[in-house]
């Protein structure tokens, strides 16, 4: 089965403390709302502790048409992607001897947040010095299942070519699509929770994976809700992408995320008892709570996905991979099952069954 070998995180240049950012938004929506204070409380309920920019706060109290915030996105998605490609190459930790640029079949690029053609990965391949016959899959609009859908795109993908290793790039800049004239609670609370990240991860099929035990992807599955275009995604309008974020999220894991689940490790004749390692994305506080309550699981098994929102926020598709490279870096023992879940817009999931052998 393919294999995950290595994952390389970007550091953002900015940081900011939620503090910090429940004070700016005070600022600019306490005119729209009689009980501004009682809405902020979801900064704090929410338990984020601090997240990363790609641009310092002051920017983001000044107007910026699209084209000006689309054309800082392109710039840093070239730039902290072409970073978390070396560190994921590199790592020390994950690998015996750093990956060479010419052995990259096929890149995967994911992102939901900005706009490029040609698309980014082409931009990095001006950068880095991969074969200019690298196989280039940019998908866009899946949101924060993005993450996880390359990882189940790069599983297929070596199955058929089990001599390759294909990179998936998730680069996010969600403060880019902040708009400070846009008075809805969708927009508060998705600024309480959003922020940027860049993340990159390499699979390998089963000719090019080494013999050190690693999460080994078994099977994948996408699921679709019909009719749920208004749980999550992006109005587009002439000032830009305008965040759609449903309050009723945590009950449709409860209610629909749960069978899909059931049914998918049904297959495999695995139910959630057998699942050692839960590889969730984090949407937010109350996400993590109703993954724990839909599958009946204790918060051991979503430390990982609460400290990285914590630390991080949520940065839409990248986020799942700083999940996993948490999971990578931990002493797994053999024959443990692993599970990355991942919710996006459609309104959709992502799952795939991990085995660490």
């Amino acid at each position: 089965m393919p294999t995950i070998l290595s994952v390389g995180i970007a550091a953002m240049p900015y940081q900011v403390n939620q503090e910090e950012t429940k004070r700016y938004v005070k600022q600019l929506f306490a005119h729209s709302f009689s009980h501004i204070d009682q809405l902020l409380q979801v900064f704090e309920n929410g338990e984020i502790r601090s997240r990363s920019l790609v641009q310092p706060l002051e920017w983001y109290k000044e107007k910026h048409r699209f084209s000006e915030k689309n054309d800082v996105y392109i710039k840093s998605a070239v730039q902290y992607g072409c970073e978390a490609i070396r560190k994921c190459l590199q790592h020390p930790v994950f690998l015996q001897k750093p990956i060479e640029y010419d052995e990259i079949d096929a890149i995967f690029y994911i992102s939901t947040t900005g706009l490029a053609t040609p698309s980014i990965e082409a931009r990095i391949m001006n950068v880095l010095p991969f074969s200019p016959h690298t196989k280039r899959i940019p998908i866009w609009g899946l949101g924060c299942a993005g993450g996880a859908a390359g990882i189940a795109r790069a599983y297929e993908y070596c199955l058929a070519f089990p001599n390759a290793k294909v990179l998936m790039i998730a680069a996010e800049f969600c403060s880019l699509t902040f708009q400070p004239n846009d008075h809805s609670k969708s927009n508060l609370i998705g600024t309480s929770l959003f922020s940027d990240g860049v993340a990159c991860v390499c699979v390998a099929g089963d000719k090019a994976a080494d013999a050190r035990v690693r999460p080994r992807v078994i099977a994948t599955q996408s699921a679709l809700m019909p009719n749920s275009e208004e749980v999550m995604g992006w109005d587009i309008r002439d000032e830009g992408l305008f965040v759609i974020f449903s309050k009723d999220i945590p009950s449709l894991i409860r209610s629909w995320l749960k069978p899909q689940v059931q049914s998918f490790l049904q297959k495999h004749r695995l139910s959630i008892s057998d699942i050692g390692h839960f590889v969730a994305h984090p949407g937010g506080k109350k996400v993590i709570e109703a993954y724990e309550d839909a599958f009946g699981i204790d918060k051991e098994k979503t430390n990982e996905s609460f400290q990285v929102l914590q630390e991080f926020g949520n940065m839409s598709s990248a986020t799942v991979y700083v999940v996993l490279e948490q999971f990578m870096t931990k002493s797994i023992p053999s024959g443990d099952y692993g599970l990355m879940v991942a919710l996006g817009p459609g309104f959709s999931a992502e799952m795939i069954l991990l085995r660490w052998e």
